[in-house]
């Protein structure tokens, strides 16, 4: 019984393999880049399993960047050494005090996590943030919120070298002022950023919510800009959702060819995206394309 078991799943492995194939075709040398929030980073086993698609991504000849977000760990760090936030209109005020802790927490434990499961897992990863080779230049945010930045450069050439000797780029949300000043940015909006500078072919944001929910509180697969300015005026896209959706639209609007929001603790995630015909969560693009994954 156990080695008939042992065979079937061995079939329904090789089957699988073989659908993906297409897409695995489709998609070489293409230039994927991921948002992993911290809310989606999840337990060192989820991560081990992100690890490995990322990997896998790399091995049949995708250039995956991850950025990784941190808030929640940011957030436990301020606590325990007795650092009070300020926010305006639910954004972080950014002190010095409060930058020093971010840049420790997201250049720091969050990003090597991030790069250690990777290189555990047979990848080659490194750790960047937006200030190394001038990645990401930016200017001070409006709305009186401090240390926040707003990018107004990518320059991607290191991340370019860095594909061609086949490693994977895992950067931290920071950036440079045009004085040498540290700035924390938004990590979807870092993620969009980047996207947009390389030209990507897709941008994944995982977070910890499935997709976009219509009216009646099912996912939307696809969406475009007419649309979602249709639900966000309908307030059917509310709260959280309407910046990760402006991300989106403009990563598309930069030449990103379509942008996803999906449940980054769901198993294997980017790989149904990917690789699969029904996808994961809601895509977003200018407009449908046939037969497209």
């Amino acid at each position: 019984m156990t080695e008939t078991t042992d065979l079937q799943s061995s079939a329904e492995t090789a089957k699988t393999l073989s659908q993906a194939l297409p897409y695995m075709q489709r998609y070489d040398n293409a230039i994927v880049v991921i948002k992993l929030g911290g809310h989606a980073m999840g337990s060192d086993e989820a991560m081990d399993m992100f690890a490995r698609d990322v990997v896998l991504m790399r091995q049949v000849g995708i250039n995956p960047v991850i950025i990784n977000g941190g808030g929640p760990m940011i957030n436990q760090m301020l606590d325990k050494l007795g650092i009070k936030s300020e926010f305006i209109n639910g954004k972080r005020i950014t002190d010095e005090a409060t930058m020093e802790v971010v840049e420790m927490v997201l250049s720091g434990s969050v990003n090597k996590r991030i790069v250690q499961a990777i290189n555990r897992a047979g990848g080659f990863a490194v750790g960047l943030s937006g200030k190394d080779a001038n990645l990401i230049l930016c200017q001070q945010a409006e709305g009186g919120l401090g240390l926040v930045g707003t990018p107004t450069k990518v320059n991607p050439r290191v991340l370019r070298t860095l594909f061609k000797d086949g490693m994977i780029p895992v950067i931290s949300p920071l950036g440079a002022g045009e004085n040498g000043e540290t700035y924390n940015i938004n990590g979807d909006t870092v993620a969009g950023a980047i996207a947009a500078g390389l030209n990507a072919d897709r941008l994944l944001l995982l977070t910890d919510v499935d997709g976009v929910r219509g009216a009646d509180g099912k996912i939307i697969s696809e969406l475009n800009p007419e649309k979602i300015e249709t639900l966000i005026a309908e307030g059917t896209i509310a709260g959280g959702m309407i910046p990760k959706t402006e991300t989106a639209l403009s990563a598309i609007k930069g030449g990103v060819r379509a942008a996803v929001i999906l449940d980054g603790r769901e198993p294997n995630a980017c790989l149904l995206e990917l690789f699969t015909k029904q996808g994961a969560g809601t895509i977003i693009r200018a407009t449908p394309e046939s037969g497209a994954a």
